[in-house]
């Protein structure tokens, strides 16, 4: 797709950046098949397709309008049609250039304002802790949109870690709302990976991925997050003290894992960002060599018939497919994929369901559709947002596959 870049773009990075995607873009439309807001809505301005033309028209100078920018912050950012594109439109990456410019050109409303600045800052937070708590006591006074948002306080093992030292060490990040929502995920991880004899190292100065900065178009805010976590990290990651950065939220480490695209601009981080990426693995990577050593580890209690969502952020944005299935039956679990659509995305998306609540709501419960079919004891996933986003909407107890392989441990 040819484009002729308006003249505050040219010799820009973003404006090089975006007319070296939208040059590979054919304009096919095998996205549009895939695209989880399009299937809902049938608006070609609401699929990849449209949003690239209108992304196309951004970077060319033509008027913006908040019309255009409503259909970019009705994509979802879930990357299923980088799966489906046959020529590799890197379409995360444009949409995050488009959004950028459009949001320094269309003020939105004050309400919205407010809203994403509380979003933003509220959720990076060392309040939101004590937020949480607090909502938890008043959690049936509270409007159904937030109560959703608020799960049932932790297991008591949620705060038992691991004491043993290994010689393998890895690093992880804890994340900014994990440690608050659903602690006894880091937990478990670090009981599971203890277990398997690899110590859980955690540096305390890491925060928020910047994920939930980048997508909310603070740029730069986000690029401040990723910045801190190397600074946090960089001291063990130099001396060679630890052989991975573990995610267990695939949202994390899809953005973790582009710190080297996101700073590869910046000659004061640009390397170690791209050795940070380098080394960024998501958990269920390290599930082939952790098999051997939990299986004879293994009892009969806890769930054992498991229905598994794969984020969009794991099958699309780190495109890694089959690993937490397959692992987890050898270890001796029967775990099933949705007989349809297991693609697509659920909904939750980071902060999307509090912006965008009625689509969102919408692919949940596309979502769990194809999912309740399959009489589970137990849906797993790997990311926090599509765990709380889809046990707001079903009696099937929802957990990271983790804390299903931690209970299961002697």
């Amino acid at each position: 797709m040819q484009t002729t870049l308006a003249p505050e773009f040219q010799g820009t990075r973003e404006g090089a950046e975006a007319e070296a995607i939208l040059r590979k873009c054919v304009h096919c439309g095998f996205c549009t098949a895939t695209c989880p807001t399009y299937q809902l809505l049938g608006d070609e301005l609401d699929g990849p397709r449209g949003r690239i033309y209108l992304i196309k028209q951004v970077m060319e100078g033509r008027p913006v309008t908040s019309a255009t920018q409503q259909h970019l912050d009705r994509c979802l950012t879930c990357r299923n049609c980088e799966s489906t594109c046959p020529s590799g439109v890197q379409y995360g990456h444009l949409v995050e250039i488009g959004r950028k410019v459009v949001e320094e050109r269309v003020e939105r409303p004050a309400g919205e304002r407010a809203v994403r600045w509380l979003l933003k800052e509220g959720l990076t937070s060392p309040l939101f802790g004590p937020a949480m708590k607090l909502g938890r006591l008043l959690r049936p006074l509270l409007p159904a949109t937030l109560r959703d948002k608020v799960p049932a306080a932790a297991p008591p093992q949620a705060h038992r870690w691991p004491t043993r030292e290994h010689e393998r060490k890895v690093l992880m990040l804890m994340g900014c709302v994990q440690p608050a929502m659903m602690p006894n995920i880091n937990s478990a991880t670090a009981r599971v990976l203890d277990a398997a004899g690899i110590q859980t190292l955690v540096a305390d100065e890491a925060g928020c991925c910047g994920a939930i900065r980048t997508h909310l178009n603070d740029i730069e805010g986000g690029l401040a997050d990723m910045r801190r976590n190397i600074d946090a990290w960089w001291p063990l990651v130099s001396a060679g003290k630890v052989e991975a950065i573990v995610m267990n939220a695939s949202g994390c480490g899809a953005q973790v894992k582009d710190y080297g695209h996101a700073l590869a601009h910046d000659p004061a981080y640009a390397e170690r960002a791209q050795r940070i990426s380098e080394l960024t693995k998501d958990l269920s990577e390290l599930l082939p060599d952790l098999v051997p050593r939990l299986k004879p580890r293994l009892r009969s209690r806890g769930p054992k018939k498991l229905a598994f969502h794969p984020p969009c952020t794991l099958q699309h944005g780190q495109q890694l497919r089959g690993g937490v299935e397959t692992n987890l039956a050898a270890l001796g679990f029967e775990v099933q994929l949705a007989q349809c659509e297991s693609h697509l995305c659920c909904g939750s998306a980071g902060t999307y369901s509090v912006l965008q609540p009625e689509l969102s709501k919408r692919l949940r419960d596309r979502k769990l559709s194809h999912l309740e079919p399959l009489r589970s004891e137990v849906i797993v996933s790997a990311n926090i947002g599509c765990i709380q986003h889809l046990a707001t909407g079903t009696a099937t107890p929802v957990r990271h596959w983790v804390e299903v392989l931690d209970e299961a441990l002697a």
